[in-house]
């Protein structure tokens, strides 16, 4: 149990147990530098994409390139919001995190999240408007357009992580304070709260799952348009670029999407197959972003090689 305040109504709960990932006691070892690893190559991957972004004039003012940019930017504090403290599980040192801490984990996680599921949708909506209306894409997406609709993202992002934080932790917690999960997410602080959580379960439905399986279902449309206008290219080789750059997206929403959805359309549930699949969106994903914009896609492996020559975008084109 943790550190308790007594009142004249009732026992508080000051901090919470993160219990984390089960497995098996041998293998503490080896998932801790697993994770570890994961961190490291998380932040070093999207790093350098960022930098790269951000350094290139030929990528820097497209709006393609700058929402990646800022994807690189939320998973560098995506993971750090959520790995830390899974890797701290596989040590010795103490589970605990003070009530406080648990409130600002939940808050940033659905902070990040959300702002990143928007921004997934915004990136399809690029994506569509490049393939499919290609004459028309330099006046219906431009990098000050792209800027607004990005800050609309944190924006919206922002609210809905305080909507989460606030209505999750208004509620009274009396004990027990151990939190069956790797991090402070609403489904499993939910659990012990000592009050009814009905309206709480029905605003995680609305507002994070129906939210995700309605952008993700807006990200497939955009895609169907943008296979049958891909179909109808007549090159070869302009098939498989284009393939090529939005099978790369569709990979990474794919693997962020179902399991979030997974999680949230399923909030009152006690599966223990949730701290699995949500080690996918919190800590695979963050990984995969990097790894797959920069391996199937020939603009930033050229960027790439531009920053490791230390010759810019335009001393390339003298």
């Amino acid at each position: 149990m943790g550190k308790t305040s007594n009142t004249s109504l009732d026992t508080v709960v000051t901090d919470f147990i993160l219990l984390g990932l089960s497995h098996p006691p041998r293998l503490r070892i080896l998932l801790f530098l697993l994770f570890f690893i994961i961190y490291i190559l998380t932040q070093l991957g999207n790093l350098l994409i960022l930098l790269t972004v951000w350094a290139d004039p030929k990528l820097h003012t497209r709006p393609m390139y700058i929402l990646l940019g800022v994807l690189s930017f939320l998973d560098m504090w995506l993971s750090s919001v959520i790995v830390p403290r899974i890797i701290l599980n596989f040590t010795p040192a103490s589970k605990r995190i003070p009530f406080g801490g648990c409130v600002a984990q939940l808050y940033f996680f659905h902070f990040l999240g959300s702002t990143q599921c928007f921004l997934y949708t915004l990136m399809a909506y690029d994506r569509y408007l490049a393939i499919c209306q290609p004459l028309r894409y330099p006046m219906l997406m431009n990098g000050r357009l792209c800027t607004i609709l990005v800050a609309g993202a944190w924006v919206a992002g922002s609210v809905h992580g305080s909507i989460q934080a606030t209505l999750t932790f208004r509620l009274p917690y009396c004990g027990p304070n151990q939190v069956d999960y790797f991090f402070c997410d609403i489904p499993a602080v939910l659990r012990l709260a000592c009050a009814d959580t009905t309206v709480n379960e029905l605003v995680t439905f609305v507002d994070i799952g129906v939210v995700a399986a309605s952008c993700f279902m807006l990200i497939l449309l955009s895609y169907a348009n943008i296979v049958h206008a891909i179909l109808q290219i007549h090159t070869a080789d302009g098939r498989r670029r284009a393939f090529s750059t939005c099978g790369s997206h569709l990979t990474v929403v794919t693997v962020y999407y179902v399991p979030c959805i997974f999680i949230y359309l399923r909030a009152g549930s006690k599966s223990p197959l949730d701290g699995a699949v949500a080690v996918f969106y919190t800590v695979v994903t963050p990984l995969l972003n990097p790894l797959i914009y920069t391996l199937r896609n020939q603009e930033v492996k050229s960027a790439l090689k531009r920053l490791a020559s230390g010759r810019g975008a335009g001393s390339e084109n003298k």
